[in-house]
């Protein structure tokens, strides 16, 4: 499903008390930290102030690489003097998606922005926009969602604000010229009227007036973080009339209740112990029972009874249903289309260790059904994943969006006992109109500074 055909069926009714929105950034720009901070100035994790660092990278992974790999969700109950002001209601449940912030993950970061209705662009206050800002950016902007622009790190010794503000505007000129080309109804004037907020992750301090290069933001919290995100991010819209429909976009596992599903509401209401009609990738219909419903307190789920439009919830029940399938009305179905991800670019072989020194750790995985059924797993969650048969049958083609997110598979395979042969990475191309393609991406070089050289005058 594109995000945009999803938005075809929100009607014209509002949920005021409730704002969904998605953290893109560059990897290492403080979305993070950021997410911290809002989790702890409004106490969302367990009734107080105090939050682990990082603690929405819950892999292994994810700390040890200081990068997000998946796209997840947790959830803050603001319920400041902006609420009232800016939304109307004395409380607003602020759903936040903390995205990938590298191409490689593009799946993930199709999945979070078809659960929002407007993105958050961080930006680090030196470094600027970046390569893998470009690529989440021009997703948010094909789906014709809001921006709020939040330049980060302002307190750097090196920040240039000014410049990166600049900078920031111009790709986001030079990106809404670009899918102009495509989508000639896109407004380039609301895309350039960007709100800029200034912010410090890492000291919990937010303005909107801009300091001074290296210097803390003038407010001592995130009070105007939250402010512009309640008048900038607009409320989710639903059709009161319409019948249930909820979208699969991700999906966990739970030792007590089995395979959940993620979704998000867009009409309808979805309730505990329900007969809803579950439409499969194929169109086909079966109706299942909901048997429980967890909603996101925090970074915990803990069970609810129902959830409206504009909700983000995890349900159990279905134990084989997929990421872009739909729960609907059984007595009038309507399904939303399927998610769709961008193509795969690289491919590598994996298979079963054929070195003499293989099954000498006790407790490896080492046959080909064991290597084959955890590539299989793998595709249930994974979106922008493919593997295929090649002609042994010990080893598989997987392709992937790029070498790290096949590389992070790999070491988490190597890490759950696997003994893998590993392939050269290659280059995917097909034939388009008789001429052979390729993926092509743009890349920067940064060497330290102590190369740098002043070219001759």
């Amino acid at each position: 499903m594109t995000i945009t055909a999803a938005r075809a069926h929100l009607g014209s009714d509002e949920r005021r008390d409730l704002r969904n929105v998605a953290i893109v950034a560059h990897v290492d720009h403080g979305k993070t930290t950021l997410v911290d901070a809002m989790l702890s100035q409004t106490k969302a994790v367990g009734g107080h102030g105090d939050v682990e660092d990082r603690v929405m990278d819950s892999g292994e992974l994810e700390k040890e690489r200081g990068i997000t790999i998946l796209a997840k969700n947790t959830t803050v109950f603001y319920s400041g003097p902006h609420a009232q002001e800016d939304a109307g209601v004395d409380k607003v449940t602020i759903n936040v998606i903390d995205t990938p912030g590298h191409a490689d993950f593009g799946g993930e970061v199709e999945r979070g922005l078809s659960m929002v209705d407007g993105v958050v662009l961080l930006v680090d206050a030196s470094e600027g926009p970046l390569p893998q800002t470009r690529f989440v950016l021009r997703k948010a902007l094909a789906a014709q969602l809001p921006v709020l622009l939040v330049v980060n790190k302002t307190d750097r010794p090196d920040a240039r604000i000014s410049g990166v503000v600049s900078d920031s505007q111009d790709l986001l000129l030079g990106l809404a010229s670009d899918i102009a080309e495509e989508d000639p109804s896109i407004d380039l004037d609301t895309v350039l009227d960007v709100p800029v907020v200034y912010a410090s992750g890492k000291a919990g301090r937010a303005s909107l007036e801009q300091p001074e290069d290296g210097g803390l933001p003038q407010s001592e919290d995130l009070e105007p973080l939250f402010s512009a995100i309640l008048r900038h991010v607009p409320a989710p819209r639903y059709d009161a009339e319409q019948v249930l429909q909820a979208h699969v976009t991700n999906l966990d596992a739970s030792p007590f209740l089995g395979r959940l599903a993620l979704l998000r509401v867009f009409n309808g209401t979805l309730r505990k112990n329900q007969q809803v009609s579950w439409v499969r990738k194929d169109g086909s219909h079966k109706t299942v029972k909901i048997t429980e419903l967890l909603i996101t307190e925090g970074l915990e789920r803990v069970p609810a009874e129902e959830a409206g439009p504009g909700d983000i919830v995890a349900v159990a029940g279905i134990p084989d249903i997929m990421i872009g399938e739909t729960l609907t009305d059984p007595e009038d179905p309507h399904a939303l289309p399927d998610i769709v991800v961008d193509d795969p670019a690289i491919s590598m072989t994996v298979g079963i260790n054929t070195s003499p020194m293989a099954g000498r750790v006790k407790g490896a995985k080492v046959t080909a059904r064991q290597v084959k059924d955890r590539l299989q797993k793998e595709l249930i969650g994974n979106v922008s994943l493919k593997v295929l048969d090649t002609d042994r049958p010990d080893t598989w083609e997987v392709q992937g969006r790029g070498e790290l997110a096949l590389a992070v598979l790999i070491e988490q395979m190597r890490r759950e006992g696997f003994e893998l042969t590993i392939g050269k990475p290659k280059v995917l191309t097909r034939e388009i109109d008789g001429v052979m393609q390729e993926p092509m991406e743009h890349m920067i070089i940064e060497p330290p500074r102590s190369t740098w050289v002043r070219s001759p005058s």
